[in-house]
């Protein structure tokens, strides 16, 4: 029998790597990775190519992504793993001259930049829009334009240039820029749930009925908790592999390590968190209620 082919793991290249190249690097994860720093969306849209195996992003996102009602066939993945327990803090960024935007509040009804539509920039609009007010059944939508730009360079170039009026991503990714004045901070926000999770293909999940996770992806889970045990016990090793790496400071990636935590187990994924992130995004808007596959149909595990 040909042995399986080395699982194709697609990531974001952000500070939050950093135990999946442990895993790689330290203790022998057989696997392609393949960065996509476009986001969570953008791996969507790939692994339903067969383009990748396995993606690990944000939760908002790949929740978002099974559960539209416009979801294609079975969806071509679902949730296998956790990541990252902590909250995502997403940093509210507009352009370095635009005075017009004072606050939060008079985001209200302007343009929005997002990486693509179903990514976690584009499902925490509708969660900001909610937590303020914006959004209502006679006002479903509280942005005048939602403006797809794909990667983070085109966003901040949007902002300056008035094709967006704000965007938001990752606090620490986009603090060089508040430093370096390209952009400006208006505020943050933080996700009400786990912010990272880990998904496989709907075949390597064991079918639509996921009956069965791949040896691939288990061996992935243990290699991976192990990077994640490097990573805890070797805080400078982390802090030097992503500042050579990852495009940040030693000082920042220090900061954010006080912030993040990892799971201690990544296999399986609560179902509780699911199912609050689904009633969020339906009052966002993001979901219908009663449309598009549940919560439970989302997670597969080992022998379910």
């Amino acid at each position: 029998m040909a042995q399986a082919a080395p699982l194709k793991i697609g990531y974001v290249p952000e500070h939050f790597s950093t135990p999946l190249h442990f895993a790689k690097t330290y203790f022998g994860l057989d696997a392609g990775l393949i960065p996509f720093p476009s986001g969570t969306g953008h791996m969507i849209l790939a692994i339903r190519a067969g383009e990748i195996d396995v993606g690990i992003g944000l939760t908002e996102g790949w929740i978002a992504g099974l559960g539209k009602e416009d979801a294609p066939g079975d969806g071509g993945y679902r949730l296998v793993g956790t990541y990252v327990q902590s909250p995502l803090c997403w940093a509210i960024s507009t352009g370095k001259s635009r005075p017009e935007i004072t606050s939060v509040e008079s985001l209200q009804g302007s343009k929005i930049g997002v990486s693509r539509i179903g990514s976690g920039s584009y499902v925490m609009g509708y969660v900001l829009a909610d937590q303020h007010g914006w959004l209502s059944p006679s006002n479903p939508e509280p942005f005048s334009d939602t403006v797809v730009l794909n990667n983070f360079k085109n966003l901040r170039d949007a902002v300056n240039s008035g094709e967006a009026d704000f965007f938001m991503w990752e606090h620490f990714t986009s603090k060089k820029y508040y430093d370096s004045g390209e952009i400006r901070r208006v505020g943050d926000i933080y996700t009400p749930w786990s912010s990272w999770k880990i998904v496989a293909s709907t075949e390597l999940a064991g079918g639509a009925e996921g009956k069965n996770l791949d040896g691939r992806v288990v061996d992935l889970f243990e290699k991976l908790d192990k990077g994640i045990a490097h990573f805890r016990e070797n805080q400078e090793l982390a802090v030097k592999f992503i500042a050579t790496n990852l495009d940040y400071s030693e000082e920042d990636a220090r900061e954010w390590l006080k912030t993040v935590e990892f799971v201690d187990t990544t296999e399986g994924v609560d179902p509780k968190v699911v199912r609050d992130c689904v009633s969020v995004l339906q009052k966002a808007g993001v979901l219908k209620e009663g449309k598009g596959r549940q919560a439970e149909a989302m997670i597969v595990s080992r022998g379910a």
